[in-house]
């Protein structure tokens, strides 16, 4: 039995610009925050780190007692042989990691969660807050970079290869990424990328995880499950079309989107997936039948929510394993697919397209699919992007979509006009 003491109070400070100041003093770092609404979660430094929260103890105390927060980054692929980049290896293989301090925005307002595996020391808490409550507002900072060229004929065969094998009847579709190395001007913090995610025009969920002087992050707009109680959502999110430079062109797009059967079948694979999975471990089992637009600031997708009850036993890990990797960002069948995936691409995929989140000490949280994201070392870095293949799939206009997501982890190196 592992016993935590979780000791939480009020805040009157902006979590971000806390986090600013508090990150100096803190190698290991998480973030899972919510652009949309306050679901936002930034840790500093490792407690523990636990293979699972079976036998987990909690020993809440504050004057505003909360669970206390595991964050989990995991890869796309655990079992692919094949090494990860330089940068992904760098990083241990660890499944549920308590950070010592949480800054914490939700319904109750800003919050600051200290941590510890004995009574928490009120010196350290004090502490803490007062430095939070000192911190100065942040500044968004642009960060020049070039992006190394690709191959667009190594796309070219990686896609024929995979209508082959569509062909053959061995996959229904493959989603395939791309990855493009970055190299920065001057040296950069992943501060500097967080603030501009968070503040800059992205939309979705921001994550970031920083080990020693490697971090991962972006900025995703795909939820995988979501756990309050016996209520758990997802999100069918495949088919993408450009956002478009006016709101006549992107509505216009978004008709054609909706009208196109490449993408609808596309989509359809997913939904199919969340579907059954939900029907094997829930009721009340809610997935529409016709599909709605997600605008994003670079592109357009098909959407469709799921929501459901989960059955007695079935906890948020396992709803998440069950899920993931779902067809948006493996193919279908899922097995077949990420098996080929091993074979055309000619790298391992790390964190990218795995599932990132947090679970609380009573078994709620959520898991997104680390979609629009990138791996760095404040020099130099990897920046990742996929797209589905069904047939009928075009190389090139498949090429020209992914370079469209890159533009959201992109926008973490544009501190937008102030700071031009």
């Amino acid at each position: 039995m592992t016993k935590v003491y979780s000791y939480t109070r009020p805040l009157d400070a902006d979590i971000v610009d806390a986090f600013c100041t508090l990150q100096k003093g803190f190698t290991d770092q998480f973030v899972y925050y919510r652009k949309d609404r306050p679901v936002r979660f930034m840790g500093l430094g490792r407690c523990i780190a636990l293979p699972t929260l079976d036998d987990v103890e909690c020993e809440l105390e504050g004057p505003d007692a909360q669970q206390p927060v595991f964050f989990s980054f995991n890869r796309f692929d655990a079992g692919n042989p094949a090494p990860a980049d330089e940068l992904f290896e760098a990083f241990p293989r660890l499944r549920f990691m308590l950070p010592e301090v949480v800054l914490i925005e939700g319904e109750r307002g800003p919050l600051l969660q200290v941590n510890s595996l004995g009574p928490v020391y009120p010196g350290r808490i004090e502490r803490f807050a007062r430095q939070a409550l000192a911190a100065p507002p942040r500044r968004r900072q642009s960060v020049p970079y070039r992006l190394e060229p690709d191959s667009r004929e190594a796309w070219r065969q990686a896609v024929g290869t995979a209508l082959t094998a569509i062909g053959e009847g061995r996959v229904e579709k493959v989603v395939l990424s791309r990855r493009r190395r970055l190299v920065a001007k001057h040296p950069f913090s992943s501060k500097d990328l967080l603030v501009n995610l968070i503040d800059g025009p992205a939309r979705g969920t921001v994550l970031l995880y920083r080990y020693a002087d490697v971090f991962f992050c972006g900025c995703t707009p795909e939820l995988l499950v979501r756990k309050r109680g016996c209520e758990v959502e997802s999100m069918c999110l495949a088919g993408t079309c450009p956002a478009g430079g006016t709101e006549e062109e992107r509505a216009r797009l978004a008709d054609e989107l909706m009208a196109d059967a490449k993408n609808r079948a596309e989509h359809d694979y997913v939904v199919r997936f969340i579907r059954e999975v939900f029907r094997r471990t829930c009721y009340d089992v809610d997935v529409p039948a016709c599909p709605g637009i997600l605008p994003l600031t670079h592109v357009q997708h098909l959407h469709t929510p799921a929501s459901a009850r989960v059955l007695e036993g079935v906890d948020l890990w396992e709803m998440m394993g069950d899920l993931h990797p779902t067809p948006a960002v493996a193919g279908t069948p899922v097995g077949e697919a990420r098996m080929l995936l091993r074979r055309i691409e000619a790298y391992n995929r790390g964190f990218f397209a795995g599932a990132c989140g947090y679970v609380d000490g009573a078994g709620d949280g959520e898991f997104s699919v680390a979609l629009r994201t990138g791996v760095f070392d404040g020099e130099v870095g990897w920046v990742y992007a996929g797209c589905g293949i069904v047939a009928g799939s075009e190389a090139d206009a498949e090429y020209d979509e992914t370079d469209l997501k890159l533009r959201t982890v992109l926008s973490a190196f544009d501190g937008g006009e102030d700071a031009r």
